[in-house]
């Protein structure tokens, strides 16, 4: 790999904003340990390259968006949710969402059991809720949760104001009992396909977990890292410690023990504790952005001084309504 440092990559995966993966949450329901919440965003309503909105539909017909559960520490889905969008009269979209287990979680394609189907979709300030037996489920435009200095994007020179303050997200919420998720620690993370054969085979756009990763460490990696599976991160160290070694100056020991912790790219949760990312879990409301600063400056910078947005709401789904209520 070449020894320069080629900056944060903020492309949308395969030139589509419905694909680009932002953020996953996990946490438990508040007032009920029974059950827990999966958030899922994608599609951010701002292109940072060309500066200006991107489109209004909020999720690809042709796509796929996943949340993966590895539940035995190997990094392999043993359960996974599925969610497909479809396009309904009056230029609305309906959601199915599916439930995979076992073999059938770790592969690629549509399958598993159905456990919603057509859900509508949001597009404007009210929270289109569906609820199918134990599971409540959304999607839809919602106000972006993530916070971060807009000095994020030109090298980390902060402005005070935060970049994501006044953005939307689509968001995808599914509220799952306990039970469906299995017990003790499991390893969560989220991706998005896409199909050009109508659902007979599927391409990986995007996956992730902790927040910032992709961007800021994949460096020449990118595209690889993209496409990717969290079982296969190991190969990435090198280029998560060459971003480390620029962005915080470690020498090259410590950038690769640092990126070695950083993967595989995993959100770790076990519903029976509170969460608190990045140790357990992370709600909307958990400073990821400084958590992240932390660790790629080595601790030279503890934070950003933006805190969680007003707008969270105490209840499914969680997040605000959208800024702009006009798509």
């Amino acid at each position: 790999m070449s020894h320069h440092y080629s900056g944060p990559h903020f492309a949308f995966p395969r030139g589509d904003a419905r694909l680009d993966y932002t953020d996953l949450f996990a946490f438990p329901k508040p007032g009920d340990a029974s059950k827990s919440t999966l958030i899922l965003d994608v599609h951010p309503s701002f292109d940072v390259i060309k500066s200006g909105p991107t489109i209004a539909e909020p999720f690809a017909p042709d796509g796929l968006y996943e949340i993966k559960i590895d539940t035995d520490g190997d990094a392999i889905a043993n359960i996974a949710y599925q969610i497909r969008f479809a396009s309904s009269t009056g230029g609305g979209q309906t959601a199915t969402v599916r439930r995979l287990e076992g073999a059938q979680a770790a592969m690629t394609g549509e399958a598993g059991d159905v456990i919603v189907k057509g859900a509508p979709v949001s597009m404007g300030r009210e929270a289109k809720v569906t609820t199918a037996g134990d599971y409540r489920f959304f999607a839809g435009w919602r106000s972006d949760p993530f916070f971060f200095d807009a000095g994020a994007f030109d090298n980390f020179k902060f402005v005070g104001k935060d970049f994501f303050g006044d953005k939307d997200i689509c968001s995808i919420a599914l509220e799952v009992p306990n039970a469906a998720l299995g017990k003790g620690l499991m390893g969560l993370y989220a991706r998005t396909l896409i199909s050009t054969d109508g659902g007979r085979s599927w391409v990986q756009g995007e996956r992730g977990a902790r927040p910032s990763q992709t961007p800021f460490l994949t460096g020449e990696q990118n595209e690889a890292y993209r496409a990717a599976e969290p079982k296969d991160d190991a190969r990435f160290v090198g280029a998560f410690a060459h971003s480390l070694e620029h962005l915080g100056g470690f020498a090259p020991a410590e950038a690769r023990r640092v990126a070695g912790t950083l993967l595989p790219d995993l959100i770790y949760y076990d519903s029976s504790r509170p969460a608190a990312f990045p140790q357990n879990g992370r709600k909307p409301s958990d400073d990821a952005a400084d958590t992240f600063l932390t660790i790629i400056t080595d601790a030279k910078v503890n934070g950003d001084g933006i805190g969680a947005h007003a707008d969270l709401l105490s209840e499914f789904p969680y997040l605000g309504p959208p800024h702009n209520t006009s798509r």
